[in-house]
């Protein structure tokens, strides 16, 4: 008998150091966004239960808001994969706002969506084209390009808000609904899906995590490290360019303020989301999940009766979470 059991006993033995070497090693950081984010849920769901906290038009509410800052951060999910970043993705919204707005009151909803899309299109080459051609640090491209999109959105409507009387414009733009679901959330979940699939299923998004996890090697590999660095910050300029067109719709209306201070909410959603702040690993899900999470702690933190002043210091303590989070290569 001691012999037959005892291959059995060395067995379980061997299995159990095998799960508890697979424990040991596993990555938390790369679920810390998913446990966060249920955790949090459950404690204002408990504490803000008689609030209507989990009430569907709370719920939706959530998403209506955070539906911009994830379409923003899918953008930069690429950036910071990339091992770059982009600071004016929030003033860039609100430029293409103001353009969209007065294109569309002045020749029409086509002539306003394609102007709005170019003013993504011509601030991401910009951007683009400094940083991969000159061999500027984006942080200083795109920290200057924050402020001349902010003063130009100010100057050409001289501080006025730009009313978009379109109907047809505003449905389709964020103040319609797709059946049961905001038309806000059916872009932001487009967005998503696309932005998912390209990074981890495309040779392009192997190419941008190559890219930001080591250039030289990527360079040895035949990558054109330089077209992806131009690429990224085009991309991210685009889609916050089609964000601002989407503020426009929600709120009926350009602004130079729309998307300002959305650079940083951005980029804690993708930090706390799981891609690595130094580049070579990027998670779109995971962006989504730290975008519903900020917009999860902000909801919460109104309904419990913090004005705006605290929300703010919470949300600073959000991205210095974030930044201590990063995964480092």
């Amino acid at each position: 008998m001691t012999q037959t059991t005892k291959p059995a006993t060395e067995g379980g033995g061997a299995v159990a150091v095998e799960r508890r070497s697979r424990f040991a090693t596993l990555d938390w950081r790369r679920y810390v966004i998913y446990i966060g984010f249920v955790v949090i849920f459950i404690f204002f769901a408990i504490l803000l239960g008689d609030q209507g906290f989990l009430s569907p038009n709370n719920l939706l509410n959530i998403l209506r808001q955070t539906a911009t800052i994830t379409v923003i951060a899918v953008g930069m999910t690429y950036v910071i994969s990339c091992a770059e970043i982009d600071l004016s993705v929030g003033s860039v919204a609100g430029l293409a706002s103001v353009v969209t707005a007065m294109a569309v009151a002045n020749w029409g909803v086509v002539v306003g969506v394609i102007a709005g899309l170019l003013v993504g299109v011509v601030v991401g080459s910009i951007n683009g084209g400094l940083v991969a051609g000159l061999g500027i640090p984006s942080f200083l491209v795109t920290l200057g390009m924050l402020g001349i999109a902010f003063g130009l959105a100010q100057w050409i409507t001289d501080s006025a808000p730009q009313p978009i009387l379109s109907y047809a414009y505003n449905l389709a733009f964020g103040s319609g609904n797709l059946g049961p679901f905001p038309g806000l959330v059916v872009w932001m979940a487009i967005f998503v899906a696309v932005g998912a699939i390209v990074l981890s299923k495309t040779r392009f998004g192997r190419q941008v995590l190559a890219t930001g996890g080591n250039r030289m090697a990527a360079e040895f590999t035949g990558i054109n490290t330089k077209r992806i660095k131009f690429e990224v910050l085009l991309i991210s300029g685009t889609v916050a360019a089609f964000a601002g067109m989407l503020y426009a719709g929600r709120l009926q209306s350009g602004r130079f303020q729309w998307g300002q201070g959305d650079e940083l909410s951005a980029i804690a959603a993708v930090i706390l989301g799981g891609t690595s702040l130094f580049g070579g690993a990027g998670s779109v899900i995971g962006t989504l999940f730290g975008a519903l999470l900020i917009g999860l702690i902000n909801n919460g933190l109104i309904l419990a009766g913090l004005d705006a002043s605290q929300q703010q210091v919470i949300r600073g303590a959000i991205i210095i979470l974030a930044v201590a989070l990063a995964r480092k290569k």
